[in-house]
């Protein structure tokens, strides 16, 4: 492993690695969940981490820009841009952890996408090492640039593999005056659904989060975490997180949130509601959301999928899939949660209670193939925010067009034509 501390070392590095035709595997936070960042077992390649770069280089509060090193920590950029008196909107859950690099590797998505976009919405510009160990010096701040092909977007989401994000400029935006958390019960995703088009319809952009969790994923979390206790007095099979952002103030985002309950209760959309009344009650309703997938590894072995549908497609795509999974493997148990407001499920499987997980995890490539050819079925994609790496690599290839797979080939042989840069990974 190498930890060069400027971008003129990393493109030495590179330059050294093309010349010896050494393998390079790019490595960010290591938050990954598909293998992007690992190396082979060949023993070859040099990891590469961009831990040292992790300083802020600027902030231009009038242009609503951040530029950040690819090793700076998400959490250090979002409280950067913040101390400016900005917000940069980018949220996952390992935050903490993640960095810059790694979320623009795989165009990250998280829980703001509703309203902010992902992590390549969020991109304007970017400093990139090549496979050749040349520096493209694209930090531009602009928003308009009409200039022939957009080679930031090539390089965001290719998880290392035409390149070496070294540096990003990335949108800020104005901090709201206020954020208000409310939780609401209901009873299917098709509900969730009518209740997004109401929540849009009323609070219009000032609508930032729209998270769904089911029954299952609440009781593990309580399960697990002793400080997050069911919100309701009664369980409810379905559960959205909703956020908004008012740019007036606390007491008008309430009303807002209050008249928005209150429709929602007259039409029969929602069971039962409740607002955060304070800063502390919010954090506890997002906890119950963050700490879905701990408490998931705390229950022991589970399949995960993360897939994205058309939104309109998610209360057929679950009740259908759920039960021809039903069906098939008697017993297995859902986790589903994620980004409604996006498409972005979290699909996850767990074992039939008492099941041996070695024999769970035998059923784990026909699970893939029904949950994927569903997903395939309703026009959407088996990676929204997590990346291909190796564990959906060959998965990929049977979901790709052959024209889409010859144009990605072409353009990696265009930009790694030594094969190189994270081999193996992504698209082979």
């Amino acid at each position: 492993m190498v930890q060069p501390a400027n971008v003129e070392e990393v493109a030495r590095l590179v330059g050294w690695c093309a010349e010896q035709r050494v393998p390079l595997v790019p490595l960010g936070g290591n938050t990954g969940l598909t293998g992007g960042s690992v190396p082979d077992d060949s023993g070859k390649a040099v990891v590469l981490s961009l831990a040292r770069m992790n300083r802020i280089r600027a902030i231009d509060p009038i242009n609503n820009t951040l530029t950040a090193e690819a090793g700076v920590v998400l959490a250090t950029a979002q409280s950067a841009a913040d101390e400016a008196g900005r917000l940069f909107p980018l949220s996952l859950a390992a935050q903490g952890s993640c960095t810059i690099g790694g979320n623009l590797s795989t165009n990250a998505g998280g829980t703001g996408v509703l309203r902010y976009g992902n992590a390549r919405e969020l991109c304007l510009g970017l400093e990139v090492v090549t496979a050749r160990g040349e520096v493209w010096h694209g930090l531009r701040g602009l928003r308009k640039d009409n200039t022939g092909y957009d080679l930031r977007d090539l390089f965001i989401g290719s998880e290392g593999t035409l390149g070496v994000i070294t540096a990003a400029t990335l949108k800020l935006f104005p901090k709201p005056a206020a954020q208000v958390t409310a939780l609401a019960a209901l009873s299917s995703p098709h509900a969730a659904l009518k209740l997004l088009e109401l929540a849009q319809s009323m609070l219009g952009p000032a609508l930032t989060g729209f998270e769904l969790m089911s029954q299952m994923c609440l009781s593990l979390v309580a399960r697990h975490f002793d400080d997050c206790t069911a919100p309701f007095d009664a369980p409810h099979p379905w559960c959205v997180l909703l956020e908004s952002s008012d740019s007036q103030s606390e007491a008008h985002a309430t009303e807002r949130f209050d008249a928005l309950m209150e429709q929602a209760f007259e039409s029969g959309l929602i069971a039962d509601a409740l607002i955060a009344q304070s800063i502390a009650q919010s954090r506890k309703f997002w906890a119950l959301r963050e700490n879905i997938s701990e408490a998931q590894a705390a229950e022991g072995k589970n399949i995960k999928h993360d897939i994205s549908v058309p939104i309109s497609s998610i209360g057929d795509f679950v009740a259908a899939t759920d039960a021809a999974l039903a069906r098939q493997f008697p017993g297995v148990r859902m986790v589903v949660f994620g980004h409604l407001g996006d498409g972005n499920l979290h699909y996850n499987v767990s074992p039939p209670l008492g099941m041996n997980e070695d024999t769970f995890l035998a059923m784990q490539d026909d699970i893939n193939a029904l949950v994927h050819d569903a997903v395939a079925a309703n026009s959407g994609s088996i990676s929204a925010e997590h990346g291909i790496g190796v564990l959906r690599r060959d998965e990929m290839l049977r979901y790709k067009s052959p024209v889409e797979l010859a144009l990605m080939r072409t353009i990696k042989n265009a930009f790694d034509p030594l094969g190189i840069m994270n081999p193996g990974k992504l698209i082979g």
